[in-house]
């Protein structure tokens, strides 16, 4: 696929997806989420990539819906509204549900949409000097109907209650403390910061068993207890089966380092 609003790449085990559209703070429109997801899906099926890496071009990771799209929205039908509504929800659907670890490395402002993209990562690296979330959709007289359902799994209700109903913005170390970022470090670190945790993904981890806890965790949220465990029991006789188990605890039992 030809990219005009991203830039991709694949290179040593990682699919580094890179927003583009810096004149408009990466702000989404339909174009984009359509980029993204077929990018989202690349990586999916590429064998040799192990990890997935969203960034930004700019001054901002993401300013949302562009304003004028969201715009030309507001004079579409419930049908049309509904169909563009779930091109972005598919896109969400698609980074949390990527069977590989994904990293949002976060250098500005992520905001509505941009805060979802992040919010959906597996770890939120931030500058802390540029980083700002919010989902400030209220103050517009909008929801963030999409994005509210993975800040409630990142979150917590209540935190995410605060969050999308107030409006307001958080910095990089707010952030940190709501569970929303993963780490903060000085802008100047960001790069070296997102290198060692991808690289320690890379080498530590067995990407089958990174795949199945993040199936794992997503399916687990809404169960009863009972199916919980009847399903977490499941899940745990299956991976004991797997060859990369039974790879790495012959490495361990054998003291040798297993390569991932």
């Amino acid at each position: 696929m030809q990219y005009t609003r991203i830039q991709y790449a694949a290179d040593r085990r990682v699919a580094r997806i890179t927003l583009n559209r810096p004149e408009k703070r990466n702000a989404l429109d339909d174009v984009m989420v359509q980029e993204l997801t077929a990018a989202v899906a690349a990586a999916g099926r590429d064998p040799s990539v192990k990890a997935l890496r969203l960034d930004a071009n700019g001054t901002a990771f993401c300013a949302g819906a562009d304003l004028e799209y969201l715009q030309r929205l507001s004079t579409f039908d419930h049908e049309e509204n509904l169909a563009d509504s779930r091109r972005l929800s598919g896109l969400f659907r698609a980074l949390y549900e990527l069977r590989k670890p994904t990293v949002a490395v976060v250098d500005g402002p992520a905001l509505a949409g941009g805060c979802g993209l992040a919010a959906v990562a597996d770890f939120v690296l931030c500058s802390e000097e540029r980083a700002v979330f919010g989902c400030p959709e209220v103050r517009i007289g909008f929801i963030p109907a999409i994005v509210a359902l993975f800040l409630v799994k990142r979150l917590g209700e209540g935190r995410a209650r605060e969050f999308v109903v107030r409006g307001h913005t958080v910095n990089a170390r707010e952030a940190l403390a709501i569970g929303l970022a993963t780490a903060v470090v000085p802008s100047a670190e960001l790069e070296p910061t997102a290198r060692q945790l991808l690289d320690e993904l890379l080498t530590e981890n067995s990407l089958l068993a990174m795949g199945l806890c993040k199936e794992l965790l997503s399916k687990l949220q809404g169960m009863n207890p009972g199916d919980a465990l009847d399903y977490a029991a499941n899940m745990n006789a299956a991976a004991r089966m797997t060859s990369d188990c039974k790879q790495g605890v012959g490495a361990f039992l054998d003291k040798r380092k297993v390569e991932w």
